[in-house]
C-alpha cells in the first residue's frame, strides 16, 4: 500500500501548486484577472465575469481536494 501514498502525495503536490496560482489570478483590491486582460475599463456596477465566476468554482473545487488529500494524509501517515 506504499504506492497509494505516493499517488496521494502527488496529487496534493499539483493540487497545491494550482490552488497558488488560482488564488494569485485571483482580483485584489482593484486589480487581478480583469484588469489583466484589459476588463478593468468597466465599472463596479457590471459584476464578476463569467471568467471569474469559474476561476471561483475552480479554486473551490481545488481547496476542497487539497482538504480531502490532507485528511488522507494524515490518515495513512499516522
Amino acid at each position: 500500500m506504499h504506492w497509494l501514498t505516493d499517488i496521494i502525495v502527488v496529487v496534493h503536490v499539483l493540487v497545491s501548486a494550482a490552488l497558488v496560482l488560482f488564488i494569485l489570478l485571483h482580483a485584489g483590491r482593484g486589480g487581478g484577472l480583469s484588469d489583466m486582460f484589459g476588463g478593468g475599463m468597466s465599472g463596479g456596477l457590471s459584476g464578476s465575469s463569467a471568467v471569474e465566476r469559474n476561476l471561483d468554482r475552480f479554486t473551490v473545487i481545488l481547496g476542497c481536494v487539497f482538504g480531502v488529500t490532507t485528511v488522507l494524509l494524515a490518515l495513512r501517515l499516522k
